[in-house]
């Protein structure tokens, strides 16, 4: 009982750091989808040079110099997924778990204050990470997990400095409070199957980002933004149920760093009515790999390691905005993300590989000081194809659907 219980610790583990990875990035998070026009319309293109908007305090700060007004914004994204197994080898039975998605609200809300002719201090609150799924307690793989859950808020405030007509610095520091909960079932010979819970571990984290924004000439405007590593270190508690050996153990430890990001955005005027986005970023997932898990109060080893073999990701996207008359606008874009794990190390927590989006959005002109967006974004997220064996226990697969619809509006109000 004891190696079974060990083996499930190790599955927690990889579970955790498996989901992470899901929700930070292989299902579009690191959200570009923050509820603003620019990011939900372009699929996240227009992010790098955004120079028009509040949500410059989050997505590159040194873009906050190009507002030449203060400037308030808030926005509601709408998640809606659709995340359908289907298994070809089930060896413990069991049910493919319908729609294991689950529907999210995210709200953010973003601010520009003008300091000075050239200083401009922002402050952002947005949802940099969330997501998870509900596969049910009869699901075929639920010895590797049958429910999860994790979500994240961050406070971020940010400085911009215009050092000429051309260039522009910025730098801000997000505090990162992140929630995370599991259910596994735990397989227990021809008894009835238990239950290990871990019960809304969390940590509050702090990353640095800073950007620049480079005016080459009229038509063109470069971008650039560096986001730290995060230090993630979650603490709380885990408990046990219908167990047949019930460990002596009750708190639960676990931590990780999520990848340093950077990315470059180009912004291109074609004509007075087009404006044409990309941009390209590179996520350092193979420093996500090694990881620890901790466990207080047990009478077995306390630490449990883990090397999940992820790799370095890159990200490809183009933008076009087409201006409707001087106060309207219709936003489209695309996007690529490759996979930070080969098919092989894949896991049931982990539903994506590589993943595609497309986006639009339309932006209008209000009473008075007040703007408005509504736009969408859609995720495929691949066949996200599993072989796994989890407690001694293979299940196969991959995901029939596997989409994520985000639909988000906001507000700008402008004094």
């Amino acid at each position: 009982m004891k190696k079974i219980i060990q083996s499930v610790f190790s599955l927690i583990l990889s579970s955790i750091l498996l989901l992470a990875n899901n929700v930070l990035h292989a299902a579009g998070f690191y959200l570009s989808e923050v509820g603003t026009p620019g990011g939900l319309g372009t699929a996240g293109t227009a992010n790098t040079t955004n120079t028009v908007s509040a949500d410059a305090a989050w997505s590159n700060p040194a873009g906050m110099t190009g507002l030449k007004k203060d400037e308030k914004m808030s926005g509601l994204v709408l998640l809606l997924p659709k995340v359908e197994f289907n298994s070809s080898v089930a060896e413990a039975g069991g049910s493919d778990g319908g729609n294991a998605g689950v529907a999210a609200g995210i709200p953010s809300f973003f601010m520009v204050t003008k300091l000075s002719d050239k200083a401009r201090f922002g402050f952002s609150i947005v949802a940099p990470l969330g997501g998870g799924a509900d596969y049910g307690d009869d699901f075929v793989g639920r010895y590797g997990t049958t429910q999860v859950s994790l979500q994240g808020v961050s406070l971020s405030p940010s400085f911009a400095y215009q050092i000429n007509d051309k260039l522009s610095l910025g730098a801000g520091v997000s505090m990162i409070y992140t929630l995370f909960d599991q259910d596994i079932a735990v397989k227990q010979g021809s008894f009835p199957d238990g239950k290990i819970k871990i019960d809304k571990i969390d940590d509050w984290g702090g990353q640095f980002f800073a950007g620049l924004t480079y005016q080459i000439n009229e038509r063109a405007l470069l971008g650039m933004v560096y986001r730290s590593e995060l230090d993630t270190n979650l603490e709380g508690d885990v408990k046990f149920k219908n167990m047949l050996y019930t460990p002596a153990v009750d708190s639960i430890k676990v931590d990780w760093n999520n990848p340093q990001i950077v990315e470059i955005g180009l912004r291109y005027k074609l004509s007075n009515q087009y404006i044409l986005f990309t941009n390209v970023d590179w996520e350092d997932w193979s420093e996500f790999s090694d990881n620890r898990i901790a466990f207080d109060g047990g009478r077995f080893d306390s630490v449990v390691k883990s090397d999940r073999n992820f790799k370095d990701t890159w990200h490809l996207g183009f933008g076009i905005v087409k201006m409707l008359g001087e106060q309207n606008l219709l936003s489209f874009g695309v996007s690529y993300d490759s996979s930070p794990v080969d098919d092989e190390d894949r896991t049931i927590d982990l539903p994506v590989d590589e993943q595609f989006k497309l986006s639009t959005s339309y932006a209008w002109k209000g009473d008075k000081k007040l703007d408005f967006a509504l736009g969408a974004t859609l995720i495929y997220a691949g066949k996200g194809k599993i072989d796994q064996t989890s407690q001694g226990v293979r299940f196969k697969g991959e995901f029939d659907n596997n989409y994520f619809l985000f639909v988000a509006g906001t507000v700008r109000y402008t004094f």
